[in-house]
């Protein structure tokens, strides 16, 4: 029989490939991107203003990556930059496509700060739906509070003149298009001045602080 004179080299070669790959795996875990996380994880976030909704960005920007999160979530949805509140992270792939999806219309609701004080016209034309790039929003549920809502303060605050009132809404969406609540607001002509998003499906903010987060269950969500 003839010997390979090759053979122990081959086994180097396998073994340095079985380190490689051990070392690659290690860091993937390390990061928290592990395809199949042992624990699935469900955080409730208070996303504080001018914070945008993911753990990367260019220079100069505030990032979720400020906040001491679990490794491993990422943001079901989005909050905009100039917008607060409520903001659910995950690890659950499934759970989150299901969440956001349009066709399951899971309801969001707002505390919206405008300029001056709607009048019954113009809250008809938000609850009724109002076209914003030429796309009609869909019917939803608007209030007009009667006091300020129990919010922290937002730092920095909001521009106020002396002699424009503003007044608090409360929106309740089962769609989230770009900017929606800022564009149906505007629409009618009462700007958004401070959003925070107060719910998703049964999951509130329930004194969270921004920054602050806790870890809840699916059946807290929906």
């Amino acid at each position: 029989m003839i010997e390979r004179k090759d053979k122990k080299p081959i086994r180097k070669r396998q073994a340095n490939k079985t380190v490689a790959k051990t070392k690659v795996k290690a860091a993937v875990r390390k990061r928290g991107f592990a395809s199949a996380p042992s624990r699935l994880l469900y955080v409730a976030l208070y996303k504080p203003y001018d914070v945008l909704s993911q753990f990367t960005g260019e220079a100069g920007q505030r990032t979720l990556a400020e906040i001491d999160l679990p490794l491993g979530v990422y943001a079901a949805g989005r909050l905009d930059k100039d917008s607060e509140g409520l903001l659910l992270l995950s690890n659950d792939g499934p759970f989150i496509d299901r969440l956001i999806h349009p066709k399951n219309g899971h309801p969001r609701s707002y505390l919206v700060q405008v300029e001056r004080v709607p009048d019954d016209g113009a809250l008809d034309q938000l609850r009724s739906g109002v076209i914003i790039k030429g796309y009609q929003t869909k019917p939803c549920t608007v209030e007009l509070l009667t006091s300020e809502p129990d919010l922290p303060s937002r730092t920095p605050p909001i521009r106020e003149r002396k002699n424009i009132p503003t007044a608090w809404l409360k929106i309740t969406l089962s769609e989230g298009k770009n900017r929606q609540v800022r564009r149906m607001t505007a629409a009618v002509g009462f700007p958004t001045l401070r959003l925070v998003r107060e719910s998703i499906g049964n999951l509130k903010l329930d004194g969270l602080q921004p920054g602050e987060w806790k870890i809840v269950s699916t059946d807290d969500i929906l």
